[in-house]
């Protein structure tokens, strides 16, 4: 038989910045909430952030997750290690969702899916250690400015690099486009290329000396960056919320309204897993607007 635990007012799935922000918000309007969580939060990789507010000299996405799931505890969030499959939405508009992990299932009045993106990376046994240093950076949003003036890499399908070396061309006059393929990169190429972005050779191979990324272009050009960013797309768990009522746009993103709710009445949307603006600020905004909207679609809390 299923264990299933008694209904609570939120199911929050997630713990990244977005999840424990909403967890807290909810916490301190007095419901009762719960976070599942699988432990893969996009934030974990982030060696140290200097765009996040409140920490001037920076701080690590693992510090930063530490210090929000404590808040989130110290108002009394409850946290279950598992990793939703299903959320199963109710039958009628005030009715119970259903989440499912294996056996495991939780009862809630209302969910927030906040499971991020997980990023398409490279396909190499040093990946990790890459990012833990600072050669390869996930967000240029994020820490262009650390790598101004440096030699900058972006890597990815041709079609999809113009934009970012663009970007990047305001930080450095160092850019360098790295097609994985040797598909035409269109407009957003030729623009870069316009503003003294270099394009290199499609086929380029991609090493790492412990410290940088090093690569070797089909015409035997050979570059060592000072940060390379990979664009190669990612994934979300958008599917959950699909199965759940929800609806997707064109480019497979979670339709929500004004106050981050999707089509399917109760529940919740926030984060990577919506925006196209990945950032740690957005998420928590996006925690704030939709936990403040079901504190006010549920019951007052009892006393």
């Amino acid at each position: 038989m299923p264990n299933t635990t008694d209904t609570c007012d939120v199911a929050v799935v997630g713990a990244g910045p977005a999840g424990l922000t909403a967890a807290t918000y909810l916490c301190r309007f007095l419901r009762d909430c719960v976070v599942i969580d699988a432990g893969n939060s996009r934030a974990k990789w982030i060696p140290e952030s200097h765009n996040c507010p409140g920490f001037p000299s920076g701080v690590s996405g693992s510090e930063l997750l530490r210090r929000m799931r404590e808040q989130a505890m110290d108002c009394g969030t409850r946290f279950e290690a598992a990793e939703v499959e299903h959320i199963a939405a109710p039958s009628d508009p005030d009715g119970i969702f259903v989440l499912a992990s294996g056996t495991r299932q939780w009862q809630a009045r209302c969910v927030i899916l906040a499971t991020g993106i997980v990023d398409k990376l490279p396909g190499a046994p040093w990946i990790s250690d890459a990012v833990a240093c600072g050669a390869i950076r996930l967000c240029a949003v994020c820490d262009a400015f650390e790598a101004r003036d440096s030699c900058i890499g972006v890597y990815g399908p041709a079609r999809d690099i113009g934009a970012h070396g663009l970007f990047l061309r305001a930080y450095s006059d160092r850019v360098y486009l790295l097609p994985s393929d040797d598909a035409d990169g269109g407009e957003d190429v030729r623009r870069a290329v316009d503003a003294g972005v270099q394009l290199l050779a499609p086929g380029v191979a991609l090493e790492f000396d412990g410290h940088h990324c090093r690569s070797t272009s089909a015409d035997g050009t050979r570059l060592v960056f000072d940060a390379l960013y990979p664009f190669l797309g990612g994934s979300t768990a958008a599917r959950l919320a699909v199965a759940a009522g929800a609806t997707l746009s064109d480019s497979g993103e979670i339709i929500v309204d004004r106050d981050q709710m999707t089509a399917q009445r109760g529940l919740f949307a926030i984060g990577d897993v919506v925006s196209g603006l990945n950032q740690i600020a957005v998420a928590v905004g996006h925690a704030a607007i939709a936990a403040t909207r079901i504190n006010a679609l549920l019951p007052m809390a009892p006393r």
